[in-house]
């Protein structure tokens, strides 16, 4: 049986693969180079557990995402409390940075989708500074309307990449790539969400001690409070609450 299909585990009506940063690469470039499958990948942190129990549509394109790794401290945290084994976060940041380093070694095409348009390019010159060798497929930035969807797509499908990353907040990203993966027949895709402006330099990420203890959402919110404030109250509640709903499921289960 693929491994893919079979090393997942569920949670909050979620399918998880909980994975190491090594185990993920490894399964990336195997796909890239046999191009078996139009292969959708997805992170996911506890904004997103939270947005997926709301929204059935997100739900299901995260379900249907062939790898799915766990991007957030406390979703580790959460996901060992309700006793399941979890070796390690994947970010989406560093599996990021990762896959375009790959992209300049093996001479994949990447395609960078999300951002302000000056934010988007930033991060270009940023990755051309850092890898002389990366062959882009192309770009375009992700202030676009439903409307113009399909166009983008088109431009994707025909600039033969490799490889499509996506910084747009969720549920757009999700969406989008459940509904064109196939159609843009591109062997791996990915939603990364904000690296592109942390890649960029328009955001700091948090110091790697912030990052290990979970506070990583904290310094993000003392970056932008005015922006945040509302977002994070709402959403770590809710996160905290279907935790305990999760872990009383659990135990009648047992």
């Amino acid at each position: 049986m693929n491994p893919i299909n079979k090393n997942f585990i569920t949670a909050f009506n979620l399918k998880i693969h909980p994975w190491t940063m090594e185990e993920t690469l490894a399964y990336i470039e195997a796909n890239v180079i046999s191009h078996n499958i139009n292969m959708q990948h997805m992170v996911i942190n506890a904004a997103v557990i939270v947005y997926a129990h709301k929204n059935i549509k997100l739900r299901n394109a995260i379900n249907n995402s062939d790898l799915i790794n766990i991007d957030g401290i406390p979703v580790v945290w959460a996901l060992r409390f309700l006793g399941h084994k979890i070796p390690e976060r994947v970010a989406g940041v560093e599996l990021f940075q990762n896959l375009v380093q790959l992209c300049a070694e093996k001479n994949y095409k990447p395609y960078f989708l999300g951002a302000e348009q000056s934010v988007l390019n930033e991060m270009i010159e940023r990755f051309k500074i850092k890898h002389p060798k990366l062959n882009i497929a192309g770009s375009h930035h992700g202030y676009y309307t439903e409307n113009e969807e399909k166009k983008i797509a088109d431009d994707i499908k025909k600039s033969k990449a490799d490889m499509l990353f996506i910084g747009i907040a969720s549920p757009k990203k999700e969406l989008f790539l459940d509904k064109y993966t196939k159609y843009m027949d591109v062997s791996f895709s990915i939603g990364v969400g904000g690296a592109f402006d942390v890649l960029s330099g328009k955001t700091k990420r948090a110091p790697l001690w912030m990052q290990k203890i979970g506070m990583e959402w904290f310094f993000r919110f003392l970056q932008e409070p005015k922006r945040m404030w509302k977002r994070y109250l709402i959403t770590n509640t809710l996160f905290f609450k279907y935790l305990i709903k999760e872990k009383f499921s659990v135990k009648r289960s047992l």
